[in-house]
């Protein structure tokens, strides 16, 4: 039988003893759903309910992707909060936003869903967001599932992790984008004004900024 662990100040339940087939239900009874999330590690589930701030920071990020993306004519597929799961080894998860960068995007671009089962790859990037409760315990999922990047934010300040063998280690820049040298300090600062900025002004500031990484 399902047992709490924890329950935590952002809406975050861990529940332990959780059935493969209990956790399919759940994420495939409103696949459509923004929240809450779902992350599953051999028994053990995360039940997630996003605040504000960290809708709002997940947005701004993703923002400067996109911008960072059309800056450098790079061909980028979104997958926002999809469920990546895989049977096999019993993991999943929903982050808060994902890309797929070349080439993987050219192979799931026009799918209408996707599926580890079934030999789409993972994405690429890894947006996520953790405020209240610090997502280490989440970077195994994503380990095992070789992701190959994940931007960390805590609510302060951003971090870049690169998977390394079966682990992440901390990265000044971007390796997805290596050739436009994007640092986490820069993304901190970015996503910081973008928190307190009017979006316009944001907006034109981080095209900007794109545009002179392209440079």
């Amino acid at each position: 039988m399902a047992e709490a662990m924890k329950i935590s100040p952002e809406g975050r339940v861990t529940l332990r003893n959780v059935g493969w087939e209990t956790y399919e239900m759940l994420v495939e009874e409103d696949p459509d759903r923004s929240a809450p999330r779902f992350f599953y590690d051999r028994g053990e589930m995360e039940i997630m309910s996003p605040s504000f701030e960290h809708e709002q920071i997940a947005e701004i990020t993703t923002s400067l992707v996109n911008e960072l993306a059309m800056e450098l004519e790079m061909d980028v597929v979104s997958a926002r909060s999809t469920t990546f799961k895989r049977e096999d080894i019993l993991r999943g998860f929903e982050p808060d936003a994902s890309f797929y960068f070349p080439p993987n995007a050219a192979k799931v671009r026009g799918k209408r869903r996707l599926s580890l089962d079934e030999g789409d790859p993972p994405p690429d990037l890894v947006i996520e967001v953790d405020i209240t409760n610090p997502s280490s315990s989440k970077l195994p999922i994503y380990a095992r599932l070789k992701v190959p990047e994940v931007w960390r934010h805590d609510g302060e300040k951003m971090e870049i992790l690169a998977l390394r063998d079966e682990n992440y280690a901390k990265v000044p820049e971007s390796r997805l984008l290596a050739s436009a040298k994007v640092s986490s300090e820069s993304l901190t600062r970015l996503v910081g004004e973008g928190m307190e900025s009017e979006r316009p002004v944001w907006t034109r500031k981080a095209r900007g900024w794109a545009r002179g990484l392209r440079a």
